[in-house]
């Protein structure tokens, strides 16, 4: 029963920060899913794969973990480089790349 703790990227609709700063826990599944063979759809006897608990910090998730002794593994979120631009840039001459239209 490992549990992951880890921060969920933001959506491709999403263009700001708003849910994207929590800190989820979630269980690993214990056994693959299975099939089933009339309608084709899977299912899991794993009730674990239903829980996800969200925390505003990862301070806050890795001591639930630790106070009800489960074991977890911690993923680091890749934080993407903060490259700032300004409309006014497009028309500076002393431009590195040549302006093409």
């Amino acid at each position: 029963m490992l549990a992951r703790i880890y921060r969920p990227a933001r959506t491709a609709m999403q263009s700001g920060r708003a849910n994207a700063r929590r800190w989820r826990l979630e269980f690993e599944p214990a056994s693959a899913r299975t099939i089933d063979p009339l309608m084709g759809w899977t299912s899991s006897a794993d009730m674990n794969g239903q829980v996800r608990l969200e925390f505003d910090s990862k301070e806050e998730a890795v001591a639930y973990a630790g106070r009800h002794g489960i074991p977890f593994r911690l993923h680091e979120p890749q934080e993407p480089p903060v490259i700032l631009k300004a409309y006014a840039d497009n028309f500076a001459t002393n431009r590195k790349v040549s302006w093409t239209h």
